[in-house]
């Protein structure tokens, strides 16, 4: 059961990266956000205490914001288990809002940890135990910040570290390669027509080393959207650099589908709490 529910902007100042001008924010359906320029995280605290902490970033191929069924839900599945959850509203890449489209996202990402970090004895958790999980696009977003954390792209004058301590990736986008890409999701964030050094550096199978968080990967092989090579090559990655990994593919299922794969009665919430269980106990 949720106990507490609370929705702060994400940024105590002026947004970094961010041009003047009116917020023009949209909201639809199920909690379906676009043109999202002013970030905020909402808090989800389990009673009880809480045993880690998750940063849940929803998908929307960066050009709006699954909030209900890749975020609100998932939130309460996470308190249920003991979880702490903080679901992210991040920028979503536009020109006209931000200097640097390619970095928004990830200086949301990374505030995001650093805030839930800096407040961790406030709201009752392990500053040692917090980790980040994406859905689709919202997965590229958390592979960038659990590859890309060694370079700050926001202010941390305190040094919070910005290294997530685990990486949740549910079907993923991974890969900005023209093979295996998603590249709705690619154009969004680092332009149609991007140079090579940039598709590489947002190709986070190419960006995993040693120091990489343990990863839980997601993916359906029918998957139509986002191919599920992307989990399988980030996969890889981690296998190679030696990085605790747990990979469950599905048959069927899609893409979308949020908590419930519908093609199958198993549950990959439970392998999840499971996987974070083993991880954090002993941390």
């Amino acid at each position: 059961m949720v106990v507490a529910q609370q929705e702060i902007p994400l940024y105590s100042g002026p947004i970094p990266n961010s041009k003047p001008g009116a917020n023009r924010e949209k909201v639809e359906g199920n909690h379906s956000y676009s043109l999202v320029s002013q970030p905020t995280l909402t808090i989800f605290l389990p009673s009880g205490g809480s045993k880690g902490a998750v940063v849940v970033c929803p998908g929307g191929g960066y050009t709006h914001l699954a909030m209900g069924h890749e975020g609100l839900e998932i939130a309460k599945m996470l308190n249920e288990a003991g979880y702490a959850a903080f679901v992210l509203k991040y920028r979503l890449p536009n020109d006209e809002t931000m200097v640097d489209k390619t970095i928004g996202p990830l200086q949301d990402a990374q505030r995001a940890i650093q805030v839930v970090r800096e407040r961790a004895k406030e709201w009752g958790v392990d500053a040692g135990k917090v980790g980040i999980m994406g859905f689709s696009a919202g997965g590229h977003l958390a592979s960038t910040a659990g590859t890309h954390f060694g370079t700050a792209v926001i202010d941390n004058k305190s040094g919070v570290s910005l290294r997530p301590d685990f990486m949740i990736l549910m079907y993923p986008v991974i890969s900005f390669s023209d093979s295996i890409g998603h590249r709705g999701s690619r154009d969004a964030l680092i332009g149609k027509s991007p140079a090579a050094d940039k598709v590489q550096l947002y190709s986070n199978e190419l960006q995993v080393t040693a120091a990489a968080p343990p990863a839980f990967i997601v993916h359906s092989e029918d998957d139509k959207t986002v191919q599920v090579a992307n989990s399988i090559h980030m996969y890889e990655s981690l296998l190679h650099n030696g990085v605790p990994a747990e990979m469950h593919l599905y048959a069927k299922g899609g893409h979308g589908y949020g908590l419930h794969n519908s093609t199958t009665t198993d549950q990959w919430s439970e392998r999840l709490i499971n996987w974070l269980n083993g991880l954090l106990a002993g941390k």
